[in-house]
């Protein structure tokens, strides 16, 4: 009689089986101890609202109330598909921050009967906005281009994902953006990026080290509408203390660092930006379109910036000639002079309404006379 291996041990069968891969293993039960579950809950929910309600109370506290609504490239489409959905002959604004600040939309609407599209992004280059809309078939109307020297020319593109965001947006993402912009963004302060913990803790007295991203972040400068109308947050105007961290931060951006790109690259790089906007213009002029630059005002230290590394006749000169098209430097109008700038760089929220009048009625009175395209 063979006898049993010492593998065919019932013991050592079990001990096989549960070393065998793939062969699930069994869930070590423990038990859980009676608790009061419905009160634990409710106790957590009442410390997540009184929280979150403590958070929204101190953001409103500082003068972050709402209705305001984030500005990401989900808006931004949401205008951009105006042009192709039938306005395609209506006046579009691009640039960066200061056509987006300081022109308001209501005040050109009245005087002009239409409201234009607001397709301007701070700290953004419109290069990509106008090669974008030089390739679209469907924009006949008019462009105002808004030139601030150290975005334009130095390229900078803060928002550069704009247009593929557009083109390449969700059904779901749209759903959410409608959602955000209707329940959440217009009633709960602590929504907007400014507000956020994770932005608040960046911007601590932290001290140096290596890697360190270094200037900070641009601070909350405006408050937006659903349709991108957008004014200079008030809190520039009237808190000192905060526009003087606004100016801080400029001032900043003014110092030369070791980064910096040599005199050589500079000059490459305001040579491609003028011969890339150049020929997307002659795009547009040709297909009717009126195109018009803007130059706004800026003042102090951004001022005297823009004027030593961007200086008017290696720039804004050569922009107009190369292109062909006409423009409106702030230096050359009266009427655009003698704003209030509180961080050199916007117009202030009580003199927007005031600046966009002064601007719109040199527009109607020396470039766009009648509706028809230039």
């Amino acid at each position: 009689m063979t006898g049993a291996s010492s593998s065919d041990h019932p013991a050592n069968e079990r001990q096989t089986a549960a070393d065998r891969p793939g062969v699930a293993q069994p869930v070590p039960l423990r038990p859980v101890p009676a608790q009061p579950w419905n009160r634990i809950a409710l106790a957590a929910l009442i410390l997540f609202l009184a929280l979150l309600g403590a958070w929204e109370w101190y953001w409103r506290a500082i003068g972050g109330a709402p209705p305001g609504i984030r500005n990401t490239d989900a808006l931004w489409a949401i205008q951009r598909r105006r042009i192709d959905a039938g306005e395609g002959n209506a006046t579009v604004l691009i640039g960066s921050s200061r056509v987006f600040f300081d022109v308001q939309l209501p005040v050109w609407e009245r005087l002009d009967g239409r409201r234009p599209i607001q397709l301007a992004f701070e700290g953004t280059s419109p290069l990509l906005f106008v090669e974008d809309l030089a390739a679209d078939t469907k924009f006949t109307g008019r462009l105002l281009i808004e030139i601030t020297p150290y975005v334009f020319f130095g390229a900078h593109q803060r928002h550069g994902t704009a247009i593929r965001y557009w083109r390449d947006e969700s059904p779901a993402q749209r759903a959410g953006q409608w959602l955000s912009m209707h329940f959440v963004e217009p009633f709960m302060a602590f929504y907007d990026p400014d507000f956020a913990l994770a932005t608040v803790l960046k911007r601590q007295p932290w001290p140096d080290r290596p890697g360190r991203d270094w200037p900070a972040d641009v601070r909350k400068l405006s408050v937006s509408e659903a349709d991108r109308n957008s004014r200079l947050w008030d809190k520039v105007e009237t808190d000192l203390e905060y526009r003087q961290i606004a100016r801080d931060r400029w001032a900043s951006a003014f110092v030369a660092r070791d980064d910096d790109p040599p005199p050589a690259q500079v000059e490459k790089t305001i040579a491609a930006q003028i011969e890339r906007t150049a020929a997307a213009v002659r795009t547009l002029r040709a297909r009717g379109v009126a195109v018009l630059f803007v130059r706004p005002p800026s003042s102090g230290p951004f001022l005297a910036f823009e004027d030593a590394k961007y200086p008017r006749a290696r720039t804004w000169d050569v922009l107009l000639e190369a292109s062909g098209a006409p423009g409106i430097h702030f230096e050359d109008y009266p009427e655009l002079q003698g704003f209030e700038l509180p961080e050199w760089s916007h117009v202030a929220t009580s003199e927007e309404d005031r600046f966009t009048e002064a601007l719109y009625r040199i527009i109607r009175r020396d470039f766009w006379k009648s509706d028809a395209a230039q």
